[in-house]
């Protein structure tokens, strides 16, 4: 029997590691945030590979994963039909967001629009907000914005062993694999936030970048935005029971939470203080700073923007 050579690097490379999980990340994301719409039909498999620059196995691979979480459903003949985007809804909602539908790119993108850009996130993985920065990257590489100042603190779990999830529906030696795949995950998204935070500051794209994380000894109950400190994206992380996908294709019903695919609320501080959601954006602000200040292990600080474990990349002209 021949074997096709490039196939089988294919397979043992791209396929059989982790590119599988970028594309479907990325189409997740594009999804929750209507860049494809609801109802409306993804690329073909064959322009996705080529975008992503994959084979089309590792593509097919990606929409398992995606129709499994129940983003897509597919027919044969027809594609990959769009079934759930990323629901926010907003006590406030402004006049020049009256007319589409409110999603959380727009959100940053407006933040990054500013000259001096805040967030501080408590999140799982930072998976979301990991492809939002790289995006407002981008428009700072083309002279499209160019904020001055971009300071970013991310609370994440600790201890993601110890987690109530994900784990095992029938299997409890699925859990160690489980929860490999979900310290990877966070992992590789730290790593790529400390990346673009510290090539905008070294090449001077941006004069003071501030970026630092922390962890937190608790499973995080639900999601938080605080951005620019007057807006605040807030949602909880509802436990299901859903498909995964492991790194080798073999797929297991799990225990997980459901976070980008929840409905978030959207706040803003409209400088009344009886308003609901100056009141809301003053008390979820409130329990950031306390918990930053004192539930968070500052040993996470050490590191820097070599990717290295750690939180702390720069502040400023310290910055490497």
């Amino acid at each position: 029997m021949t074997v096709d050579r490039k196939d089988e690097r294919d397979e043992q490379g791209e396929a059989g590691g982790h590119e599988f999980l970028r594309v479907a990340e990325e189409l997740r994301a594009r999804m929750a945030d209507g860049f494809y719409p609801v109802d409306t039909y993804l690329p073909s498999q064959v322009a996705l590979a080529k975008e992503f620059g994959v084979s089309r196995d590792t593509v097919q691979r990606a929409l398992r994963v995606l129709r499994g979480e129940g983003w897509i459903q597919s027919r044969q003949g027809k594609g990959s039909r769009v079934v759930r985007n990323q629901r926010i809804q907003s006590t406030t909602p402004r006049a020049s967001r009256s007319r589409r539908q409110l999603t959380l790119g727009p959100l940053i993108a407006e933040a990054f629009e500013q000259p001096e850009v805040s967030l501080d996130i408590y999140t799982l993985t930072s998976e979301s907000l990991n492809t939002h920065i790289h995006l407002q990257a981008e428009r700072i590489r083309a002279g499209f914005i160019a904020p001055r100042r971009i300071a970013l603190r991310l609370i994440v779990p600790s201890g993601i062993d110890t987690l109530p999830y994900p784990r095992g529906v029938h299997d409890g030696k699925d859990d160690v694999r489980l929860r490999t795949r979900l310290r990877s995950i966070a992992e590789t998204h730290i790593a790529s936030l400390d990346k673009v935070l510290g090539e905008l500051h070294t090449e001077k794209l941006v004069p003071s970048v501030e970026y630092e994380f922390r962890h937190l000894a608790s499973a995080p109950m639900f999601k938080l935005y605080i951005i620019n400190r007057s807006e605040v994206l807030h949602g909880p992380y509802i436990p299901i029971v859903r498909p995964v996908m492991l790194d080798m294709g073999e797929e297991v019903q799990a225990v997980d939470v459901l976070g980008l695919g929840a409905t978030l609320t959207h706040h803003v501080h409209d400088g009344r203080t009886d308003s609901t959601g100056s009141t809301f954006v003053g008390d979820m602000t409130a329990w950031f700073e306390a918990t930053w200040q004192l539930l968070t292990d500052e040993s996470a600080r050490a590191g820097g923007t070599d990717g290295t474990e750690g939180g702390k990349a720069g502040t400023g002209e310290s910055m490497r």
